[in-house]
């Protein structure tokens, strides 16, 4: 494993859903256990977190943003840019110690909220040409940058059903990581939020 990282999640919307705090938790979690850090930045100060949230040790908060946090260190973020010319390698893990993305990344069609963060100077990488939910866009870093696997080499599934129930599935519009059984990698407690609120489309839930 490459050294301790960094990763943060500029939060580049004003409210916070149950769908974006299930992911920050999994990222949390799942960062603190290789070692590494996990933040959420420009968190407006009139932004209530959800108490499951605020209980979760490994989560790092922040109100202030990426720009004033590491002021002296831009040469070594790294802003996951959809729009980037070059892909992220395991290489990259030497040349940066702070993974950025902008959230909320998990929207379909894309909206390019990471341009607000690419205006910024920031050297790009792409994490290829499918769109990623947030927490699957920060796993895929780790396991390239921390456990030096090249991007082309994981596992992934595009576009999984959920089965809601005997009768209707939805499906996932974007790339996750496969888990060791085959399984595509969801946060815990996300397919329940799905199948509760299949009946509003998946765009409700966006």
């Amino acid at each position: 494993m490459s050294g301790n990282k960094t990763f943060i999640v500029e939060h580049l919307d004003p409210e916070l859903e149950q769908w974006s705090a299930l992911e920050y938790k999994c990222i949390a979690r799942e960062t603190a256990a290789t070692g590494s850090s996990f933040y959420l930045t420009s968190v407006p100060r009139e932004l209530q977190l959800p108490e499951s949230l605020k209980a979760v040790s490994e989560l790092n908060v922040e109100h202030r943003g990426i720009e004033e946090i590491y002021a002296d260190k831009k040469d070594r973020v790294c802003l996951l840019d959809p729009a980037a010319t070059k892909e992220l390698s395991p290489e990259d893990g030497d040349n940066f110690d702070i993974f950025l993305f902008g959230g909320i990344l998990g929207d379909d069609p894309p909206r390019d909220r990471t341009s607000e963060l690419r205006k910024k100077g920031y050297q790009g990488r792409r994490l290829g040409p499918v769109q990623m939910t947030t927490d699957t866009a920060v796993r895929t870093t780790r396991i390239v940058v921390q456990d030096r696997i090249a991007l082309e080499d994981i596992k992934y599934v595009d576009n999984p059903e959920i089965k809601v129930d005997e009768h209707e599935s939805t499906e996932m519009p974007f790339r996750y990581v496969l888990d060791k059984n085959g399984k595509p990698i969801f946060p815990d407690g996300m397919v329940d939020l799905i199948k509760k609120d299949s009946e509003r489309g998946i765009d409700d839930l966006l």
